[in-house]
């Protein structure tokens, strides 16, 4: 896989952002950034606990319910960052559901400015650990898992942080329902290889590329994120990687 190698910078965070373990231990990373503006504070203490999705107490029988109007099939993003592909799916599929998983304050400020100007009813947001939001969905209750762009976490000590690993592929494939799919994008060329590998001995996936343009070049209705745009002009070129649910 020809991927350019970089010095790592993740994805969307600023610098000046706090470092912090996740208690449950699956998650690592930065939880806040700059100050928010006004408005950005008023949406995240207003409209945030409209949408946000609530594992303690919501009722995991279905998540087609979570929304209304109940939704054909619903996706999940892991990680969405500035929120400009989850804003795309969500306005050109409005029959769909979107759940939004993004631990970062400034992440969730940014996409609720935007569910707000464009009036999208079909997203739900969830502020915290994306593992234990797969292992609390119902068995085969998601049609698409998207991660774009994860925080690589690149020195051999933080391996065990990426999100790719054996526990959260089966967890994938358990919530996924049959030819489902995982996609995932990134311009590191160790991650990339490193989630080809795994999902690659997994049992419950087969990759989907049969030439090289099928990882080499976006799917057809793709969202460029803001960070894809930097990476695309600062020459580094991503890995787009779909893999399908078996069975």
């Amino acid at each position: 896989m020809s991927v350019i190698t970089r010095d790592p910078i993740h994805r969307d965070a600023s610098s000046d952002d706090e470092a912090a373990a996740h208690p449950h231990g699956s998650f690592f990373g930065r939880r806040k950034g700059h100050k928010l503006r006004t408005r950005q504070a008023d949406l995240i203490e207003h409209l945030l606990p409209r949408l946000a999705l609530d594992i303690g107490g919501a009722d995991r029988s279905g998540l087609a319910e979570l929304f209304d109007p109940p939704v054909d099939v619903v996706r999940l993003e892991i990680g969405f960052g500035g929120g400009e592909h989850l804003i795309a799916e969500a306005r050109a599929f409005p029959q769909s559901g979107f759940i939004g998983c993004e631990p970062y304050v400034n992440g969730m400020a940014k996409i609720l400015t935007q569910i707000e100007a464009h009036n999208i009813g079909n997203i739900r947001l969830f502020a915290g650990d994306a593992a234990e939001l797969l292992a609390w969905a119902p068995p085969h209750s998601l049609a698409r898992i998207d991660l774009i762009h994860p925080d690589p976490w690149p020195k051999r000590r933080h391996w065990k942080r990426r999100f790719v690993q054996d526990t959260t592929i089966a967890a994938m494939a358990r919530t996924l329902k049959p030819n489902g799919e995982f996609r995932f994008v990134s311009d590191i060329d160790d991650y990339c290889a490193w989630t080809l590998a795994h999902l690659l001995r997994s049992p419950d996936f087969v990759w989907t590329a049969e030439r090289a343009s099928d990882w080499l070049i976006p799917w057809s209705d793709y969202t460029m994120t803001r960070y894809g745009r930097k990476a695309e002009r600062e020459g580094r070129h991503a890995a787009y990687l779909r893999f399908r649910k078996v069975g």
